[in-house]
Parts: C-alpha cells; sequence; structure tokens
C-alpha cells in the first residue's frame, strides 16, 4: 500500500510539473524571445558607436592607469578610488541605456482627447492618424508623436522626452564627472611615471621610456605607447567635460522651468510674433508651476517614474489646459500667412552640400539634420524660412502625381528657385526667420 500510494503521490507530482513547465518555459521564452530586439539597431549608428567608444576607452584606460599610479590592493584609498571608477562607469552606461532603450513615450496611434470639443485646440498628424497631445511633437526619425519632446539626440539615437528625460539628463551629469575622475587619474599617473624618467641637459630634455632598470617591476609596463593611450584619453576625458558638461548645464536650465528645447523655442515665437503684429496679449508659459522645486519633481522622482500619463499635464494658475497647442496653432497660420511662394528654375539633387550651387551654398550648408528635398525645373515651393543662400519649405504637390504623400518638406538652396510674380509684393521674404530648426 505505501508502494502505491508513492507511485500515485509521484504521478500527481509529474502531472503537476507538466502542468507548471508549460507556462513556466512560456515565459523563459517570452524573455529569451526579446520582443524588443529590434531596438538593438539602435546601436548602429554613429552617434552611439562614438559615445560608446569614448566611455570605453576613458574607462579602460582609466582602470589601467590606476594600477600604475595607485594600485587598489594595496591601500584602502587605491581600492575606494578604482571602486569609484567602475561605479562612474556602470552608472554612466546604465542611464545612457535606460535613455535610450526605455524611450520617450509615444502617443498612441489614434489617440483624441476625452472631450472631443477639446479637438479644435489640437493639430492633427497625418502620419500617426492621431491629435497631437498637449506638448507633444511629431519625430521625422522616429515617425511617430514623441511625448514631451525635447529633442532628438543622435548620441542615443532616439528622442529625449517624457519618459526618459531624467535618465538623459542624469547620463550628462555622470559622463563629465566620471570624465574628470578619469582625467585626475591620467594626469597623475603621467605625472608619477615620467617623474624619474626626465633628464633636463643644456637646452635638452630628454625622456626614458624604459621601464626595464626599474626596481621593482611595474605590473603594467608604462612605455611610449601606454604615454600615447593616457594622453589621447586625457584629451577625450576633457573634451567631453566641456560639451556634455554644456549640454547638462542647458537641460538643468529648461527643466527648473518646466519647459523643452521645443518650447523654449516655441515661447521665443510666440513673443515674435506678438511684437510683429503689435497685438496687446500677452503669452504666459502654461506650464511653469513656478516653484523651481515643483517643476523639478516633473522629471525627478524617488520611484524613477516621471508624473502624469504623458497626455495630460498640471498648468499654473489663471492658464487654460490648451494655452499652448493654441499658441502653435496661432503661429502655424501666422506660417501660412508669411509663407512666400517661389518656381523652381534650376534642378537640385538634394545633397547635403552641393558643389555645383557655388561655393558661398557649398559652405554655408545648415548645420541640422533636417532633410534636403530634391527640385526639379517648373515645381513650386512654399517657402517659410531660411539663410542667406538656403530656404526651408513645403514642396507644392500634384495629388494626381503623388500618391500617399502628405508632406514634402526641406532645405534647398535660394539660387534654385525665384519668387512668384503674385507673392513678390504682397508676402515678405522669409530672409528675416531667427531659426534654423
Amino acid at each position: 500500500m505505501d508502494m502505491c500510494a508513492q507511485k500515485k503521490e509521484n504521478q500527481s507530482f509529474l502531472r503537476s510539473r507538466k502542468a507548471f513547465l508549460p507556462a513556466k518555459m512560456g515565459t523563459f521564452c517570452s524573455v529569451v524571445k526579446f520582443e524588443n530586439l529590434q531596438e538593438l539597431r539602435r546601436l548602429c549608428h554613429w552617434g552611439p558607436v562614438i559615445a560608446l567608444s569614448v566611455v570605453a576607452i576613458c574607462s579602460a584606460v582609466a582602470m589601467i592607469d590606476s594600477v600604475l599610479w595607485y594600485w587598489p590592493l594595496h591601500t584602502t584609498g587605491g581600492s575606494v578610488n578604482f571602486i569609484m571608477l567602475i561605479n562612474w562607469t556602470v552608472m554612466i552606461l546604465y542611464n545612457y541605456f535606460n535613455a535610450m532603450f526605455v524611450g520617450p513615450g509615444f502617443v498612441p496611434l489614434g489617440w483624441k482627447p476625452e472631450n472631443s470639443q477639446d479637438t479644435m485646440y489640437l493639430q492633427y498628424c497625418q502620419v500617426c492618424q492621431a491629435y497631437k497631445a498637449p506638448r507633444s511633437h511629431h519625430c521625422r526619425k522616429c515617425n511617430r508623436c514623441v511625448m514631451k519632446m525635447d529633442h532628438h539626440c543622435p548620441w542615443i539615437n532616439n528622442c529625449c522626452g517624457y519618459q526618459n528625460h531624467a535618465s538623459f539628463t542624469l547620463f550628462l551629469l555622470l559622463a563629465p564627472l566620471g570624465c574628470i575622475h578619469a582625467a585626475f587619474i591620467f594626469v597623475m599617473t603621467m605625472y608619477t611615471q615620467l617623474y624619474n624618467r626626465l633628464s633636463f641637459g643644456w637646452n635638452t630634455v630628454r625622456i626614458d621610456m624604459s621601464a626595464a632598470r626599474r626596481d621593482p617591476l611595474p605590473i603594467v609596463p608604462f612605455g611610449l605607447a601606454a604615454f600615447a593611450a593616457t594622453l589621447f584619453a586625457l584629451g577625450l576625458a576633457l573634451g567631453t567635460t566641456i560639451a556634455v558638461g554644456m549640454l547638462f548645464f542647458i537641460q538643468m536650465k529648461i527643466i527648473l522651468r518646466n519647459k523643452t528645447s521645443i518650447e523654449s523655442w516655441i515661447e521665443e515665437k510666440a513673443k515674435d510674433r506678438i511684437q510683429y503684429y503689435q497685438l496687446d496679449e500677452d503669452f504666459v508659459f502654461p506650464y511653469d508651476l513656478g516653484d523651481k522645486w515643483k517643476n523639478f519633481k516633473q522629471v525627478f522622482t524617488w520611484s524613477g517614474f516621471p508624473e502624469g500619463d504623458g497626455l495630460e499635464w498640471p498648468v499654473r494658475k489663471g492658464c487654460h489646459p490648451y494655452s499652448l497647442t493654441i499658441e502653435q496653432l496661432k503661429q502655424k497660420a501666422d506660417k501660412r500667412v508669411r509663407s512666400v511662394r517661389y518656381k523652381v528654375i534650376a534642378d537640385y539633387s538634394g545633397a547635403c552640400c552641393p558643389l555645383n550651387k557655388g561655393v558661398k551654398t557649398f559652405c554655408t550648408s545648415p548645420c541640422t539634420e533636417e532633410p534636403r528635398i530634391q527640385l526639379r525645373k517648373g515645381e513650386f515651393i512654399l517657402a517659410t524660412r531660411g539663410l542667406r543662400y538656403w530656404l526651408y519649405g513645403d514642396k507644392i504637390l500634384d495629388d494626381a502625381f503623388v500618391e500617399g504623400v502628405s508632406r514634402i518638406r526641406g532645405w534647398f538652396p535660394r539660387n534654385c528657385v525665384e519668387k512668384c510674380p503674385c507673392d513678390a509684393e504682397a508676402n515678405p521674404t522669409p530672409d528675416g526667420e531667427k531659426k534654423t530648426r
């Protein structure tokens, strides 16, 4: 009887085990399959390649130089120095990959506000087939409407927005701090390694890079190659500290005002529009809550998740929930009024820096990732802004000729077009536009 009971118990265990395994394997397979494996393609871009190469070079050389300068196993200070160096690298990479792979968060396809009457305050995105939520903008690179879009960053090959703004800003903070630590290690390593190798003569300075006569022998030989690598890494660290530190300062400035880079630009254009038409109105940015700490908490939270849902935002007292989107609609209408119609008089291939359009056109190509558009003689363009030798505008499309394309816009050389006679007197030239984004 005991054997039969044991056998039945084993059979019941196996049945429960078989029932458990499919669920277990299903969960495991969902992890192994990496449904978001396509996100890894973001690494195949010049921005992440350069950024990760700088982190790898500075970290690797700093760890090797730490062994030469302050051996971590001999003293407590050396151990702390080495652990801090590893800690910088881990935190930098953690926030970098968070900013890249978590992403900014996108407005759901087909989204519209709960109150149908609110659609009159919003723009409609033809690509996403949805209304643009407050503070969202369509990104041409991501081909989606991004929630609280700040900018599209080539270094992470993704947008900076609602979900990853905190991780991106922390990366901008930690990278300079880590580079400052690494630069200090590089300087101290070169100083200690070259101190006994320099000999000064009459009008001569000699450096003996051979380590064979040193006692005790160094764990890592500091030869000419190591000296060159340390000097190169020092240059990278100092350059990164200055460049990324400036970006961090800019980001913190707009975060403390609860703005984004795009919204700062919209606010400037609002002031320009009011001044241009001499209107008796004052634009107040609605999302600045009036307190820097409250603005700070809109991005940085203890939980790591930003406040809100990315679609609705708290506004300061006296402001309409759609104050900013209403201003955007006004600016869009003003852009249509002030746009100038041009006729194409010469073909343009869409090259970034065309050699056949003159030296000045070649040398003054706009420094932006915005596209260039091909032109054919006889086409028409509505220019909305421009530089001295370049214009930016929308191509006037023939629906019968271009099917399925809503807009074609970008930069093109000014000497490829001429102003239409009907618009020469009615509309002002877009030379006065300040922005080139």
